[in-house]
């Protein structure tokens, strides 16, 4: 029978977030998902590290605080897959007036303890480059700083960084029973590939199940904890770009939500968000034809440029296990995090809601509440660490970019920068022994090359097409139908030996 410290089941950002601080602090752990790393909610943000401009309005003072400093953390651990962007909120003369807005940014601006980025400002669209994609009457707009992440890479990495420090991280594998004893779990896994069943013993729990945490809780006959997760779907469209700068927008809609356009890999804008309550999970499967006319309709009030659900590329949906806090409303929901620690025989800390910027956090809290019933005293350590590929000079990506095309002239500029973007110090890994274009091996299509599914592969958990086009990366949206099923293939014959 395996044994282990501690057990983590669920493999989005909060559980190898967990995973990654308590193999630092010198625990064993074994991280279980019974899919792919990130393969539901946390690939299914909106890919931004912020504090919440709009969750100011709900008077949730804290969470944004917390947000915002952790902004600053992530953003130094790891600028080559988190980077600044200057966000610009065009004033809607019929919504919230310019008063109420200069008051949120000024809070936005000063309760973080800003350092890094700069502080918000006036505009007008009449010389700004953002107002020329916008319709007539838009005149005055506002300015402010927040960040952008790979959400899945952020995933991986910090699975990758857990791996090293010790962890075993087995995804494709599902936690299928538990029985707990005074001192320990004895959890039952099963390989969903093979179906293979194994045991293991753990000294504790950690469920991270996200969107399934009360199903976990219930696998051993009993419900441990009174909270409950609320699920709220939201979704996304991928269009052609919609304008030729680099700032994105923050649209406020009639409703009370505000929708995000956002440049997106080059040649792409990211539009949404919605929230509509489900009630399973099932039903975060894909977004509507109701969700593609609103984010279409939301954007048209504000772009001259008309957005129909015929120019949608590709979209994507996922539910966001937030904590029940009996809110009148999905948009109302708080998206701050609770932990649920259960003494009652061998510990179990289970994680309600949270969201992608607050991880870290959530992570260092789960460790000091676990320290004390697991009997360790290791210090908290994460705030200080880079994450794989971080380790960038002074966080200074524009420079490391410069160096990496010096070092690597034979690259393609594109290709050379989307390395860089993806791996950060370590494209020299990736790089490993290559000298031309040729030996980065088949060529698949677009900017997919055998070198990198290889390295995907053997370093960051990929087994399937999908995990690579879709979540390693988004090379998915330059890549032809065909290709998915060749990419299979050959991953399939590589992963076996053939």
């Amino acid at each position: 029978m395996l044994e282990t410290d501690l057990l983590v089941v669920g493999g989005g950002v909060n559980g190898v977030g967990i995973a990654r601080d308590a193999a630092g602090r010198g625990l064993s752990v074994l991280l279980c998902e019974q899919q792919d790393l990130a393969q539901h909610t946390s690939s299914a943000s909106t890919k931004l590290i912020h504090g919440g401009l709009r969750y100011l309005e709900n008077y949730d003072f804290g969470l944004v605080r917390h947000a915002l400093r952790e902004r600053e953390i992530l953003l130094q651990a790891a600028p080559h897959i988190i980077w600044p962007l200057r966000f610009v909120l065009p004033h809607h003369r019929a919504l919230r007036p310019q008063w109420l807005i200069r008051i949120g940014l000024f809070l936005y601006d000063h309760i973080g303890g800003r350092k890094l980025l700069p502080k918000s400002r006036r505009i007008d669209l009449r010389r700004h480059p953002a107002g020329v994609a916008l319709k007539p009457g838009f005149d005055t707009a506002f300015e402010y700083s927040d960040c952008w992440v790979q959400d899945a890479r952020l995933v991986a990495l910090n699975a990758v960084d857990a791996r090293e420090r010790g962890a075993d991280i087995r995804t494709r594998t599902r936690c299928v029973g538990l029985q707990r004893h005074a001192d320990h779990w004895i959890a039952e896994l099963q390989n969903t590939i093979t179906r293979e069943r194994y045991s293991l013993r753990a000294r504790a729990l950690v469920n991270a199940a996200g969107p399934w945490v009360e199903k976990v809780l219930q696998l051993d006959g009993n419900r441990h904890s009174g909270k409950h997760v609320r699920l709220v779907k939201g979704s996304h469209i991928v269009v052609p770009k919609l304008f030729d700068h680099d700032y994105p927008y923050i649209f406020q809609n009639g409703d009370g939500r505000v929708l995000f356009a956002i440049p997106y890999e080059g040649e792409f804008t990211l539009l949404g968000t919605t929230d509509l309550e489900i009630r399973e999970i099932n039903d975060a499967g894909a977004i509507s034809e109701q969700e593609v006319d609103y984010i279409c309709r939301a954007v048209d009030e504000y772009l001259q440029r008309p957005v129909t659900p015929e120019d949608v590329i590709w979209s994507y949906a996922g539910a966001r296990p937030l904590y029940d806090d009996d809110a009148s409303n999905a948009s109302k929901v708080t998206r701050d995090y609770k932990l649920d620690l259960d003494l009652n025989g061998a510990p179990i800390l289970s994680v309600f809601g949270g969201k992608i910027t607050t991880y870290r956090d959530l992570a260092q809290h789960a460790l000091r509440l676990l320290a004390k019933p697991m009997q360790f005293e290791q210090p908290d350590w994460t705030a200080r660490a880079h994450l794989p590929g971080g380790d960038i000079a002074n966080a200074d990506f524009d420079v490391y970019l410069s160096r990496c095309r010096s070092r690597y002239p034979w690259l393609p500029p594109a290709l050379c920068s989307d390395y860089a973007r993806n791996y950060g110090t370590r494209i020299d890994r990736l790089l490993a022994g290559c000298g031309a274009l040729a030996d980065l091996g088949r060529h698949f299509d677009g900017p997919l090359y055998e070198r990198e599914v290889v390295y995907l592969m053997e370093q960051e958990f990929a087994q399937t097409a999908e995990d690579v086009l879709w979540r390693r990366s988004k090379k998915g949206l330059f890549v032809s139908q065909q290709v998915v099923g060749q990419l299979d293939e050959w991953m399939r014959d590589r992963a076996s030996g053939a």
